[in-house]
């Protein structure tokens, strides 16, 4: 079963989302294809952005993003992803030689090259869900949803259940939205 989960780099959300999926990869026969949702592309017409990036700096790690796409495959994308969100400093470089992925990707940041993929990528989840939403979306063929929006990675069989779960849930004929409680704070 292939997977595809669209995510900004920049997300801390998305960023537990995606581990709870690489989890539920190790007990569930699924492929994860990495796509892309740029916060940035999705605002950029908003009067008032809701990220607060008013600098425009959630551009630079989504494009590095498309460049790694582009250059070397959805595959490299989900390591060069692992790598940069993992971290608390956002270093493009220490993340691409963890990834083992060229430095010079890096200067993929401040270029506009990838600006009309990562619109058009971000376009292509929404389009899955509606334009309500963010990121992470997860679709499996025709079945599609935002979220789900995790404070903690679930592991071993209870992410693999979660994911049959989610995918139950966002397949039902007239399904909208599912939240639960706010995670406690720390």
């Amino acid at each position: 079963m292939i997977v595809d989960f669209w995510f900004d780099p920049s997300c801390p959300f998305t960023w537990t989302t995606s581990r709870w999926l690489v989890e539920a990869a190790t007990v569930r026969p699924i492929t994860i294809r990495w796509r892309l949702l740029s916060l940035a592309a999705l605002n950029e017409h908003l009067e008032v952005n809701p990220e607060g990036d008013t600098e425009g700096y959630l551009w630079y790690p989504a494009r590095i993003c498309a460049a790694v796409q582009e250059g070397y495959g959805t595959a490299a994308l989900g390591a060069f992803y692992a790598a940069f969100a993992s971290r608390t400093d956002w270093d493009a470089a220490a993340a691409l030689a963890e990834a083992g992925l060229p430095l010079e990707l890096a200067e993929a940041a401040t270029s506009e090259r990838y600006d009309d993929e990562l619109r058009a990528s971000t376009a292509r989840g929404i389009a899955k869900v509606g334009p309500h939403v963010g990121t992470p979306i997860l679709a499996v063929g025709d079945t599609a949803c935002f979220g789900p929006v995790l404070s903690r990675v679930p592991e071993g069989e209870a992410a693999g259940r979660l994911l049959d779960a989610v995918l139950v849930i966002a397949g039902t004929p007239g399904f909208h939205e599912l939240k639960g409680p706010p995670p406690p704070e720390v």
